[in-house]
């Protein structure tokens, strides 16, 4: 190339040298554009390869480049590039669908998910190419999406009266959504940690000691996003229904209490707020998942005919 570049000798007419002139002078011209023009009329004023290669800001082969392309193609061919081959030939419809159904299949040795390293040693080819080919396809074999069916007969109608409750709340209630965090452990650290100072980081032992656990009892309102919360040791019946007294203090008397629970044992006692045998508390509507939805109004002498709600 530098033999073939040195006796390559530029020389430019008048109408010539007034379009490259044109093209270094156009700003809106693509960078390399004007690099190329600028290399050929250096080139054709008498410089050298190594002068011209300081001029403009490149090597010296790039210079015999655009010598030789001038050369033989003129100032079109300053301002297009050669088709080039792919660097690598592109990947088989073949290959491409057995890597699809394999996707699809259990990976081997036990593991959860095909990964790009697995597919790509299972193909045999770049774990780029295993992405682009998911991506093509949108396969995603790191995602999961769960599901639950529920066996409630009463489901349908449940999943009407919350998400009515939810999204239109009734007027002069109020809806809470009860649960509870059981065997939340009290944990500290054995000794004191130091504050963070300049040039030095928080301080903290790595091993605790146990305080015992704790029971979190939580009632959250759907309007206003209030949280009543209350701790206690146990996890009874009897603690459920001391936090449920905590609540109804908290609410403003003569609002009806609509209550989503879920179907834990502690829910169904019979001494608490969703039984079956004494039907609900005075004031309090329960939409628990189980078998049944007890209703009964707050305030006496108002009834709850339906399964809409008061307005």
């Amino acid at each position: 190339m530098g033999a073939m570049a040195q006796q390559v000798c530029v020389v430019l007419s008048t109408a010539e040298r007034e379009q490259l002139a044109a093209i270094v002078a156009d700003r809106n011209r693509p960078r390399k554009h004007v690099e190329r023009a600028g290399i050929v009329l250096a080139s054709a004023d008498r410089h050298s390869a190594q002068q011209v290669a300081q001029r403009i800001g490149v090597s010296r082969p790039t210079v015999w480049r655009w010598q030789q392309r001038f050369a033989e193609s003129g100032i079109e061919g300053l301002l297009r590039d050669k088709t080039r081959k792919p660097g690598k030939a592109p990947i088989a419809a073949e290959t491409t669908a057995r890597m699809v159904a394999l996707t699809c299949t259990a990976p081997p040795h036990q593991a959860t998910h095909w990964t790009g390293r697995a597919m790509a040693k299972a193909i045999g080819i770049s774990v780029g190419s295993v992405q682009r080919v998911w991506r093509a396809h949108k396969l995603q074999p790191h995602r999961l999406r769960t599901f639950k069916r529920s066996r409630d007969p009463s489901f349908a109608a449940k999943l009407t009266d919350i998400v009515g409750l939810y999204l239109d709340p009734p007027a002069h209630a109020v809806v809470l959504s009860i649960d509870e965090k059981s065997q939340i452990q009290a944990l500290d650290r054995t000794q004191p940690g130091l504050p963070i100072n300049p040039g030095r980081c928080q301080t903290m032992t790595h091993d605790y000691k146990r305080h015992g656990t704790t029971t979190l009892f939580a009632a959250l309102s759907v309007l206003d996003g209030t949280v009543i919360g209350r701790c206690m040791q146990r996890h009874r019946h009897i603690e459920f229904i001391r936090f449920l007294n905590t609540v109804e203090r908290q609410v403003s008397a003569g609002k009806l209490i609509h209550v989503v629970l879920d179907n834990y044992a502690t829910h169904k006692h019979p001494k608490s707020l969703p039984s079956r045998r004494r039907g609900c508390w005075p004031g309090w509507r329960v939409i628990r998942v189980g078998p049944s939805i007890s209703r009964r109004p707050r305030l006496p002498g108002s009834t709850l005919s339906r399964t809409s709600f008061p307005r």
